[in-house]
């Protein structure tokens, strides 16, 4: 796992437990759960994109 995909697990994590411990309201509540959306998509991309595909040149 690289650097960037743990980034964005850790953070959205810690979004994911604000919003579940916190109880804001209005704009704060819509935000993290923005970020949590956010960074979720990012760590699911990152590690579409980390996967080491093998391709073998040799046609047998």
């Amino acid at each position: 796992m690289s650097l960037f995909t743990l980034f964005c697990l850790i953070l959205s994590s810690t979004f994911v437990a604000l919003s579940l411990t916190m109880d804001p309201s209005g704009t704060w509540d819509l935000a993290i759960k923005g970020g949590a959306v956010l960074f979720g998509i990012l760590f699911l991309a990152s590690l579409f994109v980390g996967r080491k595909i093998k391709f073998d040149p040799v046609l047998r």
